[in-house]
């Protein structure tokens, strides 16, 4: 579990936005209610018996009982993580930062058994990496991925993992937005990353958030930190990398020998750093990139992007992480003699791993 560094990180991760509760209520007792693609009986009238919570309590059960042996915990030489089963075969999809520079692990199931693994591949831009047990039992529970776009605000989720340590740990929550920029503050930026109020501790990395059909919608990556609490985690605010991702860098990792082939992520070229008073100086140009290919040279600086500006090179990351390979954007730059241009790039791709 990473955690996003400042106030002032958080704003620019988040937007400039107000979040405004709402109530709302309904005359209708007889409709169903649906979350998560899981349809909830109907409420109970004013004073009856709480059947809905009741059957709601025993979704949660169900779910619980399912999930847990599809999730393991992965030990490092630094740390201890989560994962989910991928595939009988062995492969243990999780998060890239969970396996940091390690190429041996040890992981354990829910039945408490623990198997020896080694690392198939890893894709830090996505922060997603598999591993694969060297021996996996026959009886390997599979976990099944939902579409996560078809994610809606008010899902009900749970997150499942091993936080502090704690292997099997749940908690619950809602899936509080979509679609979101957030950046670990490690030049590592997840685009339409989800947002839940389900709890995510240091150990959670890598384990499973799922809806009450008890299929997987996304791997719960970070939480949030609020400075105003001297750092500590903001309660309610953690961050997963959407199943859809997963689904698709997990299965490229595995069928190409841990290579990456097909990033989907927008590629501009360029190595930066951080200036004072503003923008990103270029450092270095990959030749042949699309910068490159643009005419940006080292020295010079980038302080807009599609009239966006780039305060720093974690403000670039994040506007880089929106587009699409093909995207034509529009670059204000100052130039090594000091002359202001604007500058249109067409982005290519961002290489595999």
């Amino acid at each position: 579990m990473r955690t996003l560094r400042d106030a002032a990180r958080l704003a620019a991760v988040l937007g400039a936005a107000a979040l405004l509760a709402a109530c709302s209520s309904s005359n209708n007792t007889s409709a169903s209610r649906s979350s998560g693609g899981a349809t909830l009986p109907p409420a109970p009238p004013a004073g009856g018996a709480p059947l809905s919570a009741q059957s709601l309590q025993q979704t949660f059960t169900h779910v619980v009982s399912t999930v847990l042996p599809q999730v393991v915990q992965i030990k490092t030489d630094s740390g201890l993580g989560s994962g989910i089963v991928f595939d009988s075969s062995g492969n243990i999809v999780t998060n890239a930062h969970v396996v940091a520079n390690s190429s041996a692990f040890q992981v354990t199931l829910s039945t408490g058994k623990t198997y020896s693994a080694t690392l198939v591949g890893a894709f830090t831009a996505d922060d997603l990496a598999v591993v694969k047990l060297q021996s996996p039992p026959g009886d390997l529970k599979v976990a099944t991925f939902a579409d996560s776009s078809k994610l809606q605000v008010g899902d009900l989720v749970m997150a499942v993992g091993n936080p502090l340590g704690l292997q099997s740990s749940v908690t619950e929550g809602i899936v509080s937005a979509t679609g979101r920029t957030v950046s670990e503050g490690n030049g590592v930026t997840i685009p339409d990353a989800i947002q839940t109020s389900a709890a995510i501790n240091p150990g959670n990395s890598g384990g499973a958030l799922v809806d009450l059909n008890g299929n997987v919608v996304g791997i719960p990556t970070l939480a949030a930190t609020d400075p105003q609490l001297g750092g500590g985690q903001a309660p309610g605010i953690g961050f997963a990398i959407p199943s859809n991702t997963v689904r698709d860098i997990g299965q490229q990792l595995v069928s190409n020998g841990g290579k990456v082939t097909n990033t989907h992520r927008a590629y501009l070229g360029v190595h930066v750093a951080t200036v004072t008073g503003g923008g990103v100086v270029l450092a270095s140009v990959d030749a042949g990139g699309p910068a490159a290919k643009a005419g940006l040279q080292p020295g010079d600086v980038i302080t807009q992007v599609n009239g966006q500006d780039t305060p720093d090179a974690s403000a670039l990351t994040s506007i880089l992480a929106t587009l699409k390979p093909g995207d034509v954007v529009s670059l204000a730059v100052i130039r090594g003699d000091g002359s202001q241009q604007t500058v249109n790039v067409t982005l290519g791709q961002l290489p595999g791993s």
